[in-house]
């Protein structure tokens, strides 16, 4: 598997301290290895067909939508930003 950020995610994750881009970049290292890592709470999203939620924090969750053999992210930020 491989990830590719759409713009929205870029500019979202620019938008974060840096303390919290490495904790992101931590989250989706595990993302690429075993997407079901005990640590990411993955789950996927009540209302969409297939978009799923990640856990960087407690507070900070980045959602993807799988595609072939690529993870596309779409937010990160804020529980409440990417609801």
């Amino acid at each position: 598997m491989k990830i590719q950020p759409t713009e929205q995610f870029r500019k979202d994750y620019q938008r974060l301290p840096k303390r919290l881009q490495g904790r992101v970049d931590k989250a989706l290292g595990l993302l690429l290895e075993n997407p079901h890592h005990r640590s990411l709470y993955t789950k996927k999203l009540k209302g969409y067909e297939n978009r799923w939620e990640s856990r960087v924090t407690l507070h900070y969750r980045f959602t993807f939508t799988p595609e072939g053999d690529t993870y596309i992210l779409l937010r990160v930020g804020t529980h409440d930003l990417i609801e």
